[in-house]
């Protein structure tokens, strides 16, 4: 049997984060969104050369910082312009066992012009998330008036 392009379980894109203690961060992950630890390579130092969790139907990719390989988190390189979205079916219940794990709003959660209940946060290693249930399909025409109304154009 030929080896697949794209193995079992994974999507075309799978992020994959950088950050100062990973193994803290699948705890955290585990404790805000659920995560399933799938895999963990120990690298030198005690560091985490490579790990992989599972979130939902989507696997993460993570490592901590290796500066001299190029691999810098957030936290050292003053931010992330990237965000990472986890839809959910209950966006408030994923919101609040987040914060109790320890997340930061960055914006709160709402009901949305696009149809989302919507927020985002950051996780206390510099990575944004945000997260969503989608809750109305908006058409165009309609989308259009709301950004209007909400913005002033």
């Amino acid at each position: 049997m030929p080896v697949k392009p794209i193995p079992d379980g994974f999507h075309t894109l799978t992020p994959h984060l950088v950050m100062k203690d990973a193994s803290k961060a699948i705890d955290f992950y585990k404790k805000a969104f659920g995560a399933e630890e799938i895999a963990r390579m120990p690298g030198p130092g005690g560091k985490i050369m490579h790990a992989m969790i599972r979130i939902g139907g989507s696997f993460l990719m993570l490592n901590d910082e290796f500066p001299d390989m190029g691999a810098s988190g957030p936290e050292s390189i003053g931010g992330s312009p990237v965000t990472i979205h986890i839809y959910a079916d209950n966006v408030d219940k994923l919101w609040e066992k987040a914060l109790a794990a320890g997340a930061t709003v960055a914006m709160p959660l709402g009901n949305m012009f696009w149809g989302d209940r919507y927020g985002s946060l950051v996780d206390p290693f510099g990575h944004r998330w945000s997260l969503a249930t989608h809750i109305e399909d908006v058409p165009p025409a309609e989308m259009t008036k709301r950004v209007a109304a909400e913005f002033g154009k």
